[in-house]
């Protein structure tokens, strides 16, 4: 069947259909994306997906609301919304459009599903109260896409359907950014796990370039690495690990005598020529050489041995 329409409600939005938008959009670009509240459109028919309207979810007839009672659960029985609906059925297609490994597709399906659908999918159904997040609360995906509605004075005709068409590509971004950062982290995994093996018993691990790799040595079970050193630009870096991603503590930190210094002052400090920079943190520094850049991972290690 050729999908000729796309049909999402009219009015103010949220995230959901907004997202479900940015994942549809992209596998039928030549299909209209109509906001309407008509029965004649939010009715199941020939050539047209039907999303967050309509009170019914049957994929076989393209309909996917979760408005209606009960709603649609998935299998753990948390509520989906929209947006958890659209990535169930679609999701996989559009990973393969941005031609991922077939290797990898499920896993960031999943990965993808619960650190970013299944957020917005609580939120939207009021399972999980933004406020969550403290002072941040602000500052999550879904508030932060509703605040690209037209405000109460601005409401002239076609207003919504305007801030709605302006928001896409600022959600289409998100999507596609949080995509290609999993595919490159599973990219990266391999390269880091033949960095860890050549590392052997050392305590520091030299990448040939920045990329993400504590999911890595996790995997690997690599307890006993401490820092990484790789080139950063024209510049050697030298970073800490971090204990989880859910926690700025590093498994040690670089030494307080370094902390806040450049270029001479961290050169006399160190002892290290070529020693140009050191976050007050403590979790990054920077160096001229990678022979500079080791030499002070080699300090750092005595130091917090």
């Amino acid at each position: 069947m050729t999908i000729t329409h796309l049909v999402t409600h009219s009015g103010g939005f949220h995230a959901d259909e907004l997202l479900s938008s940015v994942i549809l959009t992209r596998l039928y670009p030549e299909a209209t994306l109509l906001r309407s509240r008509d029965a004649q459109w939010i009715t199941p028919g020939a050539g047209r997906i039907i999303y967050d309207v309509g009170r019914d979810y049957d994929a076989e007839a393209l309909i996917f609301d979760h408005h209606q009672r009960p709603g649609p659960l998935r299998e753990d029985g948390q509520p989906f919304s929209s947006f958890g609906l659209i990535w169930q059925h679609y999701g996989r297609d559009y990973l393969r459009s941005f031609d991922l490994p077939d290797a990898d597709l499920e896993d960031i399906h999943r990965s993808f599903d619960q650190g970013f659908v299944l957020p917005v999918d609580l939120i939207d159904n009021g399972a999980l109260e933004p406020s969550v997040a403290g002072q941040l609360a602000g500052m999550t995906l879904p508030v932060l896409l509703e605040t690209l509605k037209p405000v109460f004075d601005e409401r002239g005709e076609g207003a919504d359907d305007r801030a709605f068409m302006a928001a896409l590509p600022v959600a289409r971004a998100f999507v596609e950014a949080a995509i290609k950062g999993k595919a490159a982290k599973r990219r990266a995994e391999s390269m880091v796990m033949q960095a860890i093996e050549a590392a052997g018993s050392g305590r520091v691990l030299e990448l040939p370039t920045g990329m993400p790799f504590r999911s890595a040595v996790e995997k690997a079970g690599a307890d006993h690495l401490l820092f990484v050193v790789h080139p950063r630009g024209d510049d050697w870096a030298l970073t800490t690990i971090r204990k989880s991603g859910d926690s700025f503590e590093a498994r040690a930190d670089l030494p307080e005598a370094w902390a806040g210094l450049t270029d001479a002052e961290l050169e006399a400090a160190s002892g290290v020529p070529g020693a140009k920079f050191c976050h007050n943190a403590r979790f990054i520094a920077v160096a001229a050489t990678r022979e500079a850049a080791l030499r002070m991972a080699e300090l750092a290690v005595a130091e917090a041995s």
